[in-house]
């Protein structure tokens, strides 16, 4: 786990990191406010930061109030470091949303397991989160973590270009089947569905269970031509599913909506695309892929 250092002291930074590394602790260091938020906020942030009160320019307070402020970093569990022993600035410090503080010089055993403590806190938080944002039937992730993902490709483009390609997939009469067949069997043919999906997305894509048995897949990167390249597999793998039931074979077909960011600004846009796209692909008789505007249909033979 990552631990981020943010103290002005050399001294302290350097005593602060060789008794964190006892615990193989991935320790990064900063010695200012300034660069702490701009190593927080990179590609991998911290799981914990300790953050020194007194420092120039920007205090510990400054930094604390910097990172509750921002939804991508206020999770992260802040740990104040400080030669004062004033309760006023810890009860300050607390109230800004530090998990604990650490009184200078600190003694290696305590700072150590000040630590570990607010870590097993973190793990359990992130699990959490995590289990929030899972589907249970199927172990795809949900709407919400949609959510959350879309948001952050869409910022991503805004700051540095690209594109990102969005796939929105219905099971074709399904009602039919929770109606014939039972919800158990029901319910079985949408674990099979998200099977298919998991098999044909890359480690980068998100496949989700958006609700019921619509499915989608957020494709990061992805041409237009490759993700309709994608939901064709999958339909065609989709036509391969067979639930036995009794004495009978239970077989489904799926219809997909294919978008991309080029034709879309915000991520609701996105989806609205590939909905109208999944509305075509059902009006025009079910187990197809349409692109969105493109023109690009693909169907069974």
């Amino acid at each position: 786990m990552k631990v981020l250092l943010i103290d002005d002291s050399p001294d302290a930074l350097a005593i602060a990191k060789a008794r964190l590394r006892k615990d193989d602790l991935d320790v990064i260091c900063a010695d200012n406010g300034r660069s702490g938020l701009e190593i927080a906020a990179g590609d991998e942030k911290p799981d914990l930061i300790l953050l020194d009160v007194d420092m120039p320019e920007m205090s510990g307070f400054d930094v604390c109030k910097k990172l509750k402020e921002d939804a991508d970093l206020q999770m992260i569990p802040v740990i104040f470091l400080t030669g004062s022993t004033d309760i006023d600035d810890k009860v300050k410090g607390l109230d800004l949303g530090a998990v604990d503080y650490v009184t200078k010089p600190f003694d290696a055993f305590e700072l150590r397991a000040r630590v570990r403590a607010a870590l097993r806190t973190k793990r359990l938080q992130d699990l959490l989160v995590e289990h929030a944002r899972i589907d249970p039937l199927t172990g795809l992730w949900n709407r919400r973590a949609l959510t959350d993902r879309l948001g952050q490709e869409f910022a991503n483009i805004r700051r540095n270009g690209g594109s990102v390609a969005f796939v929105m997939a219905d099971i074709d009469h399904f009602k039919r089947v929770n109606d014939t067949y039972g919800h158990r069997i029901g319910d079985e043919v949408i674990i099979r569905v998200a099977e298919v999906l998991i098999e044909q997305c890359r480690q980068s894509d998100l496949p989700v269970r958006y609700g019921g048995e619509e499915f989608s897949v957020l494709l990061p990167d992805e041409p237009l031509e490759s993700a309709v390249a994608m939901a064709e597999r999958c339909r065609k793998e989709i036509e391969k599913i067979c639930v036995n039931f009794a004495d009978q074979e239970v077989r489904v077909t799926a219809s997909f909506g294919v978008s991309d960011s080029s034709g879309a600004n915000s991520p609701e846009a996105l989806i609205e695309s590939a909905d109208a796209a999944l509305y075509q692909a059902k009006n025009s008789g079910r187990n197809r892929v349409v692109a969105a505007g493109a023109g690009v249909e693909q169907s069974a033979g």
